[in-house]
């Protein structure tokens, strides 16, 4: 069984930091794209950033030059860091992973369970 734990969520105030980390964990093959999305309070869920096994990423336009996807592919961990962080960011942010575990032939999409993140004075 697969599992995506998210874990870095928190309070802060305007202006300060958090990284987001995702670990992937199970009997997990290949993991072809990592993401992350956030949905706010009475909003739909949004993505935030995308990131490919070969490093190539996407943002939303309103996190572009505040965030940054990485992952460590021989972990299976994919980050979120979070910067200049605006009250408009609070949200639960939930990990996405596009995946093939050992027995499956195709890519399938795993979620997170989500975090937390506030961000208020």
């Amino acid at each position: 069984q697969v599992q995506l734990v998210e874990s870095g969520g928190g309070l802060v105030q305007p202006g300060g930091s958090l990284r987001l980390s995702c670990a992937a964990s199970g009997r997990i093959f290949s993991i072809r794209t990592m993401g992350w999305y956030r949905q706010a309070p009475g909003k739909q869920r949004e993505l935030v950033a995308t990131i490919s096994s070969g490093g190539n990423t996407n943002y939303a336009d309103s996190v572009k030059g505040r965030y940054t996807i990485s992952r460590d592919n021989a972990k299976n961990t994919g980050y979120l860091q979070m910067n200049s962080l605006k009250p408009e960011d609070t949200a639960v942010y939930y990990c996405n992973a596009l995946l093939k575990t050992n027995w499956s032939p195709v890519y399938d999409d795993y979620w997170g369970q989500g975090t937390q993140v506030t961000v208020s004075s």
